[in-house]
């Protein structure tokens, strides 16, 4: 494992950490989701006039073309500065966008990378249904080819951001009599088609990022297929697998801060002379830098190889669950007044951190991961 940055990659630390300290807004994020839309779509538009949009991104489709170990760098700063995350934008910059890149045709690209890359336009996904969310080779949602349409019968729950996105990675069964993993199209949807309905979802932190989608004979061109008709399975493994690497690290750095953060709360609260509560902060300080250890680790790992391996599921797995237990353990340092207002960011966060081992793959769906890829077990 190689942990040293070269010098290069410290000019690009300098160059990085001087931009982010004279760019970062100065104002919070609004919390109203049309307001937060458009906060994020400018703070997107001025990393890409100042080429630091697209980190990961190949230059040849307008990214920076960064290497791993020089994503990590800006992620770190990114996170170090307090930079907003990417919020409504990231299905697009995440999820569809490298998909595009590395299964679309030239005319998706063309149409489409410029306009994410920008912050032009949000994307939100269609892949979960209400019977095919961890196990999505189950979805149901079907797509009849009638000339040169597809016209989509059927229901995704839990899209983030439909209700203020211009277009959707939908996953949808155009050969309804192949085995589960085939049969399935990845599928550029623009939304508001006719005969879409967009429902919001109210979460138990009250908000309605969330949406069910349903369609009821939604007619969208064929040429919005990505790669090849009943090709999705492949496509979809592609879109999934940028949903875990180094912007990932961004969130390591902030949980970071927030144990430092929490054992100050702590001592003034007089809470350290508790020996359990004091345990438990010097457990969550030892577990944050032996994750960032495992990251780095994994980076080091998928430079030289190439390839990213299930480290990626084991330190999902494990930012989950630390993630939780600091949310409990605020809770527990805070006592009676961490649930005095129901909108406090206290309380807000934990009833939040519930979902952190559901989203992006379960708890149990990483541990088949780990086992089947990472220790050879079988199925």
């Amino acid at each position: 494992m190689e942990i040293r940055f070269s010098a290069d990659e410290e000019r690009s630390r300098a160059e990085a950490r001087a931009w982010l300290a004279a760019n970062v807004p100065a104002t919070p994020r609004p919390t109203e989701l049309r307001a937060r839309a458009e906060y994020d779509r400018a703070w997107q538009r001025r990393m890409y006039d100042a080429g630091w949009a697209g980190i990961a991104w190949p230059k040849e489709y307008g990214g920076r073309g960064a290497s791993l170990m020089e994503q990590l760098v800006w992620y770190e700063e990114y996170a170090r500065a307090g930079a907003p995350d990417i919020s409504t934008l990231f299905v697009g910059l995440n999820h569809a966008g490298p998909t595009l890149i590395a299964c679309g045709s030239d005319a998706q690209k063309a149409e489409h990378l410029p306009r994410i890359l920008r912050g032009d336009v949000i994307w939100c996904q269609g892949f979960s249904e209400p019977n095919a969310g961890s196990d999505l080779a189950s979805l149901q949602t079907r797509a009849a080819i009638e000339g040169d349409e597809l016209v989509v019968t059927g229901q995704k729950i839990w899209t983030s951001f439909a209700h203020v996105a211009e277009f959707q990675e939908l996953l949808v069964r155009t050969d309804p009599e192949a085995p589960r993993h085939r049969g399935i199209s990845w599928v550029i949807c623009p939304m508001g088609l006719p005969g879409m309905d967009i429902r919001p979802i109210t979460t138990l932190t009250g908000e309605s990022d969330f949406c069910e989608v349903f369609y009821d004979g939604v007619r969208i061109p064929l040429a919005n297929v990505v790669g090849r008709l009943h090709d999705g399975w492949r496509v979809a493994m592609a879109t999934l697998s940028f949903e875990r690497g180094t912007a990932f690290l961004s969130e390591q750095v902030r949980i970071a801060r927030r144990v430092d953060e929490l054992i100050a709360t702590a001592r003034e609260a007089g809470a350290l002379a508790d020996d359990e509560i004091a345990r438990r902060l010097a457990r969550a300080r030892a577990e944050v830098a032996g994750m960032r250890a495992m990251s780095y680790r994994s980076i080091s790992l998928a430079a030289r190889t190439g390839t990213p391996g299930a480290e990626a599921s084991l330190i999902r797995l494990f930012f989950s669950e630390l993630v939780q237990r600091l949310d409990l353990l605020t809770m527990d340092i805070l006592g009676a007044a961490a649930v005095t207002d129901p909108a406090s960011r206290t309380t807000i966060g934990y009833l939040g951190g519930l979902a952190q081992t559901i989203g992006g793959g379960t708890k149990d769906i990483q541990r088949n991961i780990i086992a089947e890829r990472g220790l050879g077990l079988p199925r």
